[in-house]
C-alpha cells in the first residue's frame, strides 16, 4: 500500500489557535521517518470553542429520548468534537473542527490513555536505534514487587513471546489492561508525560496503571524490561525507574458517593461523598480526537511538533485501530467473548450481533470506566467515498454512585453513541464535497 504525502498545504484561516508549545529537539532515526508539512487547520486543543451551530443543529435530529442529554451536557458530562474533511486538488486533506460543549470539565478518560501509550512505545523503539530491535522483539518485563510475577511468554502471540507490536496489537483489538501496563512500563511514567506535554499535551496526566490496585509510589515505579535478540543475546536493557514529576494541582470529583472495598471477606462500604479523581488520570476528549487526526494524517501534525514513526509505524496502527477482533489471528479472539463491534462504539454501539459493513472501517479507541463512555474515531465508507472523524465522552451513571457496577451504559451511552453516529454519517451522505477523495492509502489487507 502506497503513502502519499505532500509538501504544500493551501493557506486557509485559522478557525481556532493551538496553544504554543515548544517541543524539545527530535532524535535523529532512520530516513524511513515521514517528514510532513504544516497542517492546514489547527485545533482548539486547550480552548473551549463556542458550540458549532451545524453540529447543534445534527444533534436537534437525535431520536426524542436523548434531548434531555443534549440540553443539560454538564450532567452527563458530554463533549464532542466532529471533524469535516475534504480533498483539495492533489487529495490533501482539509479540516473543520466542530465543537459542542468541548469544555475543560473532568470526564475519566479510563482505556483512551492506551492509544498514546502505544504511538509512544513504538517513537520510542525508533528513537532507541538498536539494530534487532523492532515490533516483534521478544519484550520481558521482571517483577518489582513482592507477589508481583515475571512476564517471559504470551501464548497468544505467533511466537509465544512478548513484545511491542503484540502489546499494540491486544490494545488495538480488544482494549487489554495488561497489555497496556507493560506498554506503561516500558515508557516509564516521566518520560511518558513529558512526551506527551512537548507534544503540547499539556494538560495530560498519565499517573496510573489500569486494573490494578496500586498507590502513587507504586505507579510511579515502572518494572526492568530487557529484549531478546535472535540469537538469546540482550539487545536492550532497562532498569527499574522512578517518577520524581511534579503534576499541576487538580481538584477532580465525581458523583454524590462511591463503594470501597470493606476488607477480605467483608462487603463493601458506601461513602456518602464524591469520588476524588484528582491523582487519576487526565487525557481530555480534544487530546484524543487531535492524536487521532495525527495518527491517521501524519501531514497534518505540525512539521517541528511531530512524533518519530515510519511509514510502517502509521499503517500497523492503522491496520490494528481498524482490524475487528475476530479477523486476527495472533492473537485470536472468540466470536462470543470478542463480538465484531466490541470496541467500536459509535455507529455501532457495541452491539453483540453480526454489525459489518466491508466497506465501512472505523480506526479508533475507546474507553469505558467509571460511567463514561468515550470514543475517539475516524471513519471511513470505501463504497460512499465518505471520510469523517468523531470523538464523543458521555457520563452514564443516573444514580451518581461511583464503583457499584450500576451504570447506564446499555440504556443509554451505548444507544446514544450508537445514535450519535449515525446522524453524523447521514449527514456525510447527503453534503456536498469539492472533490471526491482518494481512499486508498486507508485499504488494508487484514489477512496479510
Amino acid at each position: 500500500m502506497q503513502i502519499l504525502f505532500h509538501w504544500r498545504f493551501i493557506c486557509l484561516p485559522l478557525l481556532l489557535l493551538m496553544a504554543a508549545c515548544t517541543p524539545p529537539k527530535k532524535a535523529t532515526v532512520a530516513s524511513t521517518i515521514i517528514r510532513q508539512p504544516e497542517p492546514v487547520e489547527k485545533f482548539a486543543i486547550d480552548s473551549t470553542p463556542a458550540n458549532s451551530s451545524l453540529l447543534s443543529g445534527l444533534l436537534a435530529k437525535l431520536p426524542g429520548e436523548f434531548s434531555g442529554i443534549i440540553a443539560d451536557p454538564e450532567k452527563y458530562r458530554l463533549q464532542i468534537i466532529y471533524t469535516q474533511i475534504d480533498r483539495d486538488s492533489v487529495n490533501k486533506p482539509i479540516f473543520r473542527h466542530h465543537y459542542y460543549h468541548a469544555t475543560d470539565q473532568y470526564t475519566y478518560p479510563a482505556s483512551t490513555v492506551k492509544l498514546p501509550a502505544a504511538v509512544l512505545a513504538l517513537e520510542k523503539l525508533n528513537k532507541l536505534g538498536k539494530d534487532g530491535l523492532g515490533l516483534n522483539t521478544p519484550m520481558f518485563t521482571e517483577a518489582l514487587r513482592p507477589g508481583e510475577k515475571p512476564v517471559f511468554g504470551d501464548l497468544s502471540s505467533k511466537s509465544g513471546k512478548p513484545s511491542i507490536g503484540h502489546y499494540i496489537k491486544k490494545i488495538l483489538l480488544v482494549s487489554d489492561n495488561d497489555a497496556n501496563n507493560r506498554l506503561y512500563e516500558f515508557l516509564g511514567q516521566q518520560p511518558f508525560n513529558d512526551r506527551l506535554h512537548s507534544l503540547c499535551f499539556e494538560q495530560a496526566q498519565i499517573t496510573h496503571r489500569l486494573s490494578i490496585a496500586l498507590n502513587d509510589q507504586e505507579n510511579r515505579t515502572t518494572n526492568p524490561v530487557w529484549f531478546m535478540g535472535t540469537n538469546g543475546e540482550t539487545l536492550y536493557r532497562q532498569p527499574f525507574a522512578f517518577s520524581a514529576l511534579q503534576y499541576a494541582n487538580r481538584n477532580d470529583k465525581i458523583g454524590r458517593a462511591y463503594m470501597k472495598s470493606g476488607g477480605p471477606g467483608q462487603p463493601d462500604i458506601k461513602v456518602e461523598e464524591p469520588l476524588d479523581f484528582s491523582i487519576k488520570n487526565r487525557w481530555p476528549v480534544k487530546y484524543a480526537h487531535l492524536l487521532t487526526q495525527w495518527i491517521m494524517f501524519p501531514e497534518s501534525q505540525p512539521e517541528d511538533n511531530r512524533l518519530v514513526l515510519s511509514a510502517s509505524d502509521y499503517t500497523f496502527l492503522w491496520k490494528y485501530m481498524s482490524m475487528l477482533p475476530g479477523e486476527s489471528d495472533f492473537p485470536q479472539y472468540k466470536a462470543d467473548d470478542y463480538w465484531p463491534a466490541y470496541v467500536k462504539f459509535l455507529l455501532a454501539g457495541s452491539e453483540k450481533g453480526d454489525w459489518f459493513n466491508p466497506d465501512v472501517r472505523i480506526f479508533n479507541k475507546v474507553g469505558n470506566a467509571y460511567g463514561h463512555l468515550i470514543d475517539a474515531a475516524y471513519i471511513v465508507d470505501f463504497e460512499k467515498n465518505i471520510e469523517f472523524m468523531l470523538s464523543a465522552v458521555i457520563y452514564c451513571n443516573s444514580d451518581e454512585v461511583l464503583n457499584d457496577d450500576q451504570y447506564d451504559y446499555d440504556n443509554l451511552g451505548f444507544p446514544f453513541l450508537k445514535a450519535l453516529g449515525e446522524v453524523i454519517y447521514q449527514h456525510e451522505l447527503s453534503r456536498e464535497r469539492p472533490r471526491v477523495p482518494d481512499l486508498s492509502r486507508f485499504k488494508i489487507n487484514y489477512r496479510e
